[in-house]
């Protein structure tokens, strides 16, 4: 349902417009997996919204999106790098006091479009076993799953999905010196992630040569 009030803004996942999004996402993951054991993380791992710093989240490969209503923000989403031509969506997320709008649609539609824009081809994704609203949400948008439905999500952990949404797109072009160093320390930085979380094995289609080529 559209409200003329709602205003969509690019911003940043540590600025206070994203305040909203970051206590309420924290403290879901916290109560929802306080007693689930089944990612196998190690020790030191970071918590979930600390393992992706802003860098991520923004130009050249990525983006942080947020939904506005009179001034507060009420949904959201964000999405990185993963590979020359897959976009990793994060953070997808509506307001518990504002659920029930078609709110994550309308963010989900607003990243596929942004990633098409950027010039990526797929988007990959995860979501998490407790978590059936929204791996429910991915099923009817068109997202294949990479796991087995018939599963007990809890003995598979984090679930990952793949779209294809642009097939002739062959991943962002990078355009300057800036855009070139800023991408390439958002490629290490998304590197450094799978220290504490597992590399995705699963795709619909394998990686696409090697970042020094883009």
């Amino acid at each position: 349902m559209s409200n003329p009030n709602d205003i969509l803004i690019h911003s940043s996942i540590d600025s206070r417009d994203a305040l909203p999004m970051v206590e309420e996402l924290d403290h879901e993951y916290t109560t929802r997996y306080a007693d689930y054991e089944g990612f196998d993380k190690p020790a030191d791992a970071p918590s979930e919204i600390e393992l992706f710093p802003p860098l991520v989240f923004s130009a050249p490969y990525g983006d942080f999106l947020l939904l506005q209503r009179d001034g507060r923000t009420i949904a959201g989403g964000a999405f990185m790098y993963l590979d020359r031509k897959t976009a990793e969506i994060k953070r997808v997320w509506t307001s518990a006091a504002h659920r029930r709008q078609g709110l994550s649609r309308r963010i989900m539609a607003e990243l596929e479009g942004a990633i098409a824009a950027r010039g990526y081809r797929q988007i990959y994704l995860t979501t998490g076993p407790r978590q059936p609203e929204a791996k429910n949400l991915y099923l009817k948008l068109g997202y294949t799953p990479l796991f087995d439905l018939n599963e007990d999500p809890e003995k598979i952990g984090a679930l990952p999905f793949e779209k294809v949404i642009a097939p002739d797109n062959t991943g962002p072009r990078l355009r300057g010196v800036s855009d070139r160093w800023r991408g390439l320390r958002q490629r290490r930085t998304v590197e450094r992630t799978y220290r504490w979380r597992p590399r995705p094995e699963q795709r619909l289609t394998a990686q696409i040569g090697a970042d020094v080529n883009i």
